[in-house]
């Protein structure tokens, strides 16, 4: 039951929706066993209300308690076995049920049958016990699959949860090392060439406010992630020793109002300023973002 109760809205009223679908199958079968030449009456139907009951009885029995208790368990055994008794007790309550209601309401008794039913209650039982075993089977294949949808959405969001996860763990590492790496440029910088300096405090107020705003954005546009890694490539370069080589391409045309996933990349060009340059040998950092043809 407390499955049920922890389903969301909108999969709580497409059970409901399924289930109302499902008795109202059940319910209006009385009608195609009907003689097409006899006039329509209510009697199939209201004499079908003990077994709809006991119908219901069984399968929710199963789908709320019996299926969770013990076949999810894995103690099949003792969901065979209370099924069982159970089908037998709902059995007997249906046949005889029908027998009250014939009893009570005379003109509900079907016609031609007289006597005889008295006779052959076992004919009735079997069909009964029949009928109430694929009710077990119909509930254990709604329960099952309701169940498959439901661990399939919650690993869905579970990986979701993960990777948003992961990149604002990303977001938190590149901020303060980001920014402790470009006032330390633009400290040295001032000493020789104060206008670039300048320069380069506007690319960093324009970074900051990209990191501050547009990163918490599920999603940025292509083109203004771009900016943000060049103006960023420009900062680092000002410490880039004579020996390193430095080329930049960046080419998007079309492609540059998709969205992406903010800072995806920065960290890439991070590694490529902290690890790609040696302080004795000549070295290079080739950035590229070009696209795809395909899209």
């Amino acid at each position: 039951m407390g499955h049920a109760l922890k389903q969301k809205p909108g999969n709580r009223w497409n059970n409901v929706y399924v289930h109302l679908l499902l008795w109202g199958v059940i319910f209006i079968l009385p009608y195609f066993f009907m003689d097409p030449e006899q006039v329509f009456t209510w009697r199939p139907f209201l004499r079908s209300i003990p077994d709809m009951l006991g119908f219901m009885l069984v399968f929710y029995l199963n789908y709320f308690f019996l299926i969770d208790k013990f076949l999810y368990k894995g103690k099949t055994r003792e969901f065979i076995l209370y099924n069982i008794l159970l089908i037998v007790a709902v059995a007997f309550m249906m046949h005889y049920g029908k027998e009250l209601l014939g009893y009570l309401m005379p003109h509900m008794r079907p016609r031609g049958r007289g006597r005889r039913n008295h006779f052959f209650p076992w004919l009735f039982i079997i069909y009964n016990f029949t009928s109430l075993f694929l009710m077990v089977g119909l509930s254990v294949a709604l329960r099952m699959t309701v169940r498959w949808f439901e661990v399939e959405n919650e690993r869905k969001e579970l990986a979701k949860a993960k990777s948003e996860a992961e990149l604002q763990n990303l977001k938190n590492q590149i901020n303060p090392h980001f920014l402790l790496n470009t006032l330390n440029n633009i400290y040295a910088l001032i000493e020789f060439n104060p206008s670039k300096a300048q320069q380069a405090v506007a690319d960093l107020s324009k970074m900051l406010r990209h990191l501050l705003y547009d990163n918490n954005q599920t999603y940025v546009p292509l083109r203004q992630e771009a900016e943000f890694m060049q103006n960023y490539i420009e900062l680092m370069r000002i410490r880039l020793a004579d020996n390193v080589k430095l080329t930049t391409n960046f080419s998007y045309s079309q492609m540059g109002n998709r969205l992406i996933s903010p800072l995806i990349f920065i960290s890439l060009i991070e590694n490529a300023f902290k690890h790609g340059v040696s302080g004795d040998k000549p070295s290079f950092i080739d950035i590229s973002l070009r696209e795809h043809p395909d899209g």
